[in-house]
């Protein structure tokens, strides 16, 4: 909401990403009272110690875990880096301390608690409800037995009792939380006078020394990553479509009449009522006099004096109906009782009915608008037809070619010309598929994937991890079927290798001129802009509004008025002891020259700050709990060994 409390979500995300998993998944097969030590060390923890063996494991449970929270979206090379794995080591080490604390202090917790905390792990509920399978089964798949993994959530919870009231405890100080509220709420009423660089492009003469001159001092910058061109088929719902056989006449009409009722559609007419109505349990005399007063309005229909509408907002006793002049809405036929369907249907567009005996009284009725049945001849509907049965076949034949696509690909692992062959299907090439990403057309050329039809399917992480696998970039091998969604299956294999380079001038001449132009554009733009702000601050009469300027706005850090970060900042730090100020920012692609008419002073107990002493409370509590596990990092003597700094670089051999 704000910028500051942006910025600790931020920070707190790279740690959450690890933290939020549930430390069972990363420690792995240690429990809290025992730890075994390796050959090979990276933390020593108190008498204890993480393992290379530990963190290994720890990073194959985080993977597994992120992939199967998203399959699509997920790439591993997220993780592969330095930093990704210092956040995990981390978050271990802090585990190991909490675990080691409550191990030498003798924490502990009821088993009714341990039992409630484990029930609620989302990982080990299904539908919502903790299952005792699940339980088993996703222990086992991380290696663990229930007693560990009990043990090491008991020393949690039991440490929890002491950091938890650090942060439920914590407040902000009134005079901080007065002091963020006033620049929260600080004002300042501006206008704004932009030179967008692209106002100036015309200007700007870009020769070929320049551009030669900025390509051999930028090289590095225009190197294009490790590439491949791919091969590859893909069965979706167009290729089951392409030889499906044509459909006979005989084949369609009986389609038509098995499912005749698609084709057509009910009559219905649109209803205005009015109910006279009869208690429950009326007596025959209470019935009759219900029916007067029908008949009675019935005939006051008939004289036309009042309209209908009219009449039923005074005398209906349909409380639901009477307001809007009776109006019921379309009714379709077969919804209602027979009886007054044969009523109501009856009638033509603007007629009234006679009274009709009805659910709760009597009823007099107007037909608005009628809609006869309406129907799609054979020879109206075929071509619908035709194309549902052919989705339907299509269907089934996608189940049939998925099948054998994986056999073929296997039996034909060197290509992808046989599968094709087999299946009707056509292999498609595309080229510049990176590691991390689609290459553009300026990188790859006019047969870049980015630019092909089917960019969305090549671009998945899926299919690039598979692309780069060592046994289909190295071995050029097919790769496996691939299932993008359940009606979309890719297979890829490796045409070509283009290794990491920097592209020759004549590759990329366009691209640096157009870099050239935009930068001395807007340089340009940043010296008009300038020039017309050292006149704006010597005008004579400073009161006039100089020509240019927009709108007057009242900005403020919680109502930024669409500015960006940077003027909004210039604008809050520039001096108002005179007024008005005038103040020039640079912006990517523009200058902005700013005109400050008015500061209002911020105050505290604004509505619009409702939210904020929580948050600042949450955030306050969470460093008080860091500090207080680093203040037990120091007690139990965590110490970083030689072996730890390789497993962050990658530079180790088990590295998983």
């Amino acid at each position: 909401m704000f910028d500051f409390i942006r910025s600790h979500q931020r920070l707190m995300q790279l740690l959450l990403l690890v933290l939020i998993l549930p430390s069972f998944a990363l420690i792995g097969v240690s429990g809290y009272t025992t730890y075994v030590s390796g050959d090979h060390d990276l933390v020593k923890v108190g008498k204890h110690a993480i393992t290379l063996q530990d963190f290994d494991q720890a990073r194959r449970n985080q993977l597994r875990q992120l992939q199967e929270q998203n399959q699509a979206g997920f790439d591993p090379a997220s993780l592969d880096n330095k930093a990704a794995r210092s956040a995990l080591l981390e978050s271990m080490i802090d585990s190991r301390v909490i675990a080691t604390v409550a191990s030498d202090n003798r924490f502990s917790v009821s088993d009714a608690v341990l039992r409630r905390t484990i029930a609620s792990i989302p990982q080990l509920q299904v539908n919502g409800e903790f299952s005792a399978e699940r339980y088993h089964d996703v222990l086992k798949s991380m290696g663990l037995t229930t007693k560990a993994f009990e043990q090491s959530r008991r020393a949690e919870l039991a440490l929890g009792q002491v950091l938890q009231p650090v942060a439920a405890t914590a407040s902000i100080p009134r005079p901080i939380l007065d002091s963020i509220e006033r620049t929260l709420t600080a004002e300042r009423t501006v206008r704004l006078r932009i030179y967008p660089a692209s106002a100036y492009k015309k200007d700007v003469k870009i020769s070929d020394a320049d551009i030669k001159a900025w390509y051999d001092a930028n090289k590095q910058q225009l190197k294009l990553p490790e590439q491949v061109d791919a091969q590859y088929l893909l069965l979706d719902e167009a290729a089951a479509m392409k030889n499906i056989p044509a459909i006979s006449p005989e084949e369609m009409q009986k389609y038509y009449q098995q499912n005749k009722a698609r084709y057509t559609s009910a009559a219905r007419v649109n209803l205005s009522h009015i109910l006279v109505s009869v208690p429950v349990g009326a007596t025959q005399s209470q019935s009759d006099k219900a029916l007067q007063k029908a008949h009675k309005i019935a005939q006051e229909i008939a004289a036309g004096k009042s309209s209908f509408a009219d009449i039923a907002r005074k005398q209906s006793d349909d409380a639901g109906t009477a307001s809007d002049g009776g109006e019921l809405g379309w009714i379709t036929k077969g919804t209602w009782p027979a009886k007054l369907e044969a009523a109501v249907f009856a009638l033509k567009k603007g007629q009234v009915s006679d009274v009709i005996d009805g659910p709760g009284g009597y009823h007099i009725f107007k037909a608005n608008d009628v809609q006869p049945a309406k129907g799609e001849s054979f020879e109206q509907a075929k071509p619908k037809v035709e194309k549902e049965i052919k989705q339907q076949l299509a269907s089934d034949r996608f189940a049939d070619m998925a099948t054998k696509l994986t056999s073929l690909v296997y039996d034909n692992a060197n290509s992808l010309q046989p599968a094709a062959d087999a299946l009707g299907m056509q292999v498609r090439t595309a080229s510049g598929i990176a590691r991390d990403r689609l290459l553009d057309t300026d990188e790859a050329g006019p047969k870049a994937a980015s630019a092909g039809p089917d960019a969305a399917v090549l671009g998945d992480v899926r299919v690039r991890q598979a692309l780069f696998a060592p046994q289909v970039l190295t071995d050029k091998q097919n790769s496996g079927v691939i299932e993008i969604s359940p009606s979309t299956m890719v297979v890829v294999r490796v045409a070509k290798v283009v290794a990491a380079h920097i592209p020759p001038l004549d590759k990329v001449t366009d691209t640096i001129r157009e870099t050239l132009v935009e930068k001395d554009a807007l340089a340009l733009a940043v010296k008009a802009g300038q020039d017309a702000l050292a006149q704006d601050r010597k005008a004579a009469d400073q009161a006039k509004v100089p020509e240019g300027f927009g709108s007057a706005a009242t900005i403020s850090r919680i109502d930024t008025q669409g500015l960006n970060k940077d003027i909004l900042d210039a604008v809050l730090a520039a001096p108002t002891k005179s007024l008005p100020v005038y103040i020039g920012i640079g912006a990517p692609s523009a200058y902005v020259v700013v005109r400050i008419e008015q500061a209002t002073p911020g105050k505290t107990d604004d509505p619009k700050l409702a939210a904020l002493p929580a948050q600042l409370d949450q955030v306050w509590g969470d460093t008080e709990k860091a500090a207080v596990l680093q203040a037990l990092r120091k007690q139990v003597k965590v110490k970083m060994l030689p072996e730890a700094e390789k497993a962050l670089s990658g530079d180790t051999e088990n590295q998983g």
